[in-house]
């Protein structure tokens, strides 16, 4: 049951972020940012019940949509959008535990008609008729084509368990940075800003914040003490494992969260490379690591897919060449819910010969010996062992290493089969995150 209930101002709000979102399925997170950005005068609490408004609208636009046929029918295309957009709030809220009688008064208002709101608290509520995994689609609300796909490689009971857990908010998980204190002291130090704080049980470095709050306005992060990143994430940064006083390419660095935590793991030792084609994204690299306080890192941008890169990539002379690579993100729908709206089946089967050709493009730079990591936070098997499996096909100078060989059998295990490293929401509580490492032979 949601706490509380979105009034006045604040319910206006989530409204207006709401319909933005939908327009063209921008990302929540920069328009919400964006919206509190103008509204400095918003509570915490509202703050924080607002985002969990629209994130939930956003996941379960399809489900709400059929259940306002259902509810409203020939009524329903007569409605103006405001309206519509209230009446499906009212019916969000509903299911999420608002007492039907305090908002049938007000949908009745908007429909102009008296409304059956308790119809919408059963469990078949907008389903009608439909039957299979379109059933199961319009159920947990998404695209009937990605179900089929979550399914399709990871088999029925497991790809819907997967489409359920992106259903719910994401943990916040902190990385510590290493370089200056330990997880024990900064979980310490975060009780004394009152802030309950417990180890991750995958990430070495990690925290779970137990406390809602705000950890971008906590003075250990202005303090470059932690970063907020996922613990599958970490996981992938953690494998990574460069030598003593190693050689390092991110190729796909972005803002640089997997760059900072490598460069942490490399006590300010070695070599960083960065390289991507957003300038501003390398920028907000820069700034991240100097309030982190790490000298190793580089960042340098390059033209679209690595077609042209800096004098620094010396071509067989690094120790490690994490690519990173772009991918449909179908393993973030828990923090980028409007991704599963935004997203076509046809842009999700063009990602894997652009996959290739970054692997393609940055296999040089490894060292003989050395190693290449692929790694993309999608759960899609195309993208993943799809990839790699089209990359070593043809070349006898990488082979693959299994994870089990770094970090043991039985760690491996917990975090994948052993060859790779397969992170998913519903097993690992992280987002979904693949991984593999190549070995440079020749």
């Amino acid at each position: 049951m949601r706490p509380g209930r979105l009034q006045g101002a604040a319910r206006a709000l989530a409204l207006e972020i709401a319909a933005e979102a939908r327009a063209e399925w921008g990302f929540a997170s920069e328009i919400i940012a964006r919206s509190f950005r103008a509204h400095r005068e918003l509570a915490s609490g509202d703050r924080r019940r607002i985002s969990e408004t629209v994130y939930g609208l956003i996941r379960m636009d399809r489900r709400l949509d059929a259940i306002l046929e259902e509810l409203v029918g020939r009524e329903l295309r007569e409605l103006a959008t405001p309206a519509r957009d209230a009446l499906k709030l009212l019916v969000f809220e509903a299911r999420e535990g608002l007492p039907v009688e305090a908002a049938g008064t007000e949908a009745a208002r908007l429909v102009g008609a008296e409304v059956q709101l308790a119809r919408v608290l059963e469990e078949d509520a907008g389903l009608g008729k439909r039957t299979g995994l379109e059933r199961d689609a319009l159920r947990l609300s998404y695209p009937t084509w990605m179900i089929e796909t979550f399914t399709d490689d990871l088999g029925r009971e497991a790809g819907l368990a997967l489409a359920s857990s992106m259903n719910t908010r994401a943990p916040m998980a902190l990385r510590v940075n290493t370089a200056r204190i330990t997880r024990e002291a900064l979980a310490a130090r975060l009780a004394e800003e009152h802030v309950v704080a417990k180890p991750t049980p995958l990430a070495p470095a990690g925290l779970l914040l137990e406390t809602r709050v705000n950890a971008f306005g906590l003075t250990a992060f202005q303090e470059g003490l932690f970063e907020v990143m996922d613990e599958g994430s970490q996981v992938v940064a953690e494998l990574i494992a460069p030598p003593p006083g190693g050689r390092v390419v991110d190729a796909c660095a972005g803002a640089g969260g997997k760059t900072l935590a490598i460069g942490a793991s490399m006590d300010g030792k070695g070599r960083l490379l960065a390289l991507d084609t957003d300038g501003k994204k390398l920028e907000e690299l820069r700034r991240r690591a100097r309030r982190a306080g790490l000298t190793n890192v580089t960042a340098r941008a390059v033209t679209a897919e690595g077609t042209t890169l800096p004098a620094e990539a010396r071509p067989a002379g690094w120790d490690r060449v994490l690519v990173d690579a772009p991918c449909s993100g179908l393993g973030t729908l828990r923090r980028n819910p409007e991704a599963r709206w935004r997203l076509t089946p046809e842009a999700v089967r063009a990602f894997p010969a652009r996959q290739v050709a970054l692997l393609v493009t940055y296999a040089p730079l490894v060292a003989v010996g050395g190693r290449l990591i692929y790694a993309t936070c999608s759960v899609v098997e195309a993208e993943n062992e799809g990839v790699v499996s089209r990359f070593v096909a043809d070349r006898d100078d990488f082979v693959r290493v299994p994870v089990k060989e770094i970090w043991g059998k039985e760690r491996a295990a917990a975090v994948g089969d052993g060859l790779s490293l397969r992170l998913l929401p519903q097993t690992h509580d992280t987002d979904g995150f693949f991984a593999a490492v190549l070995r440079r032979v020749r």
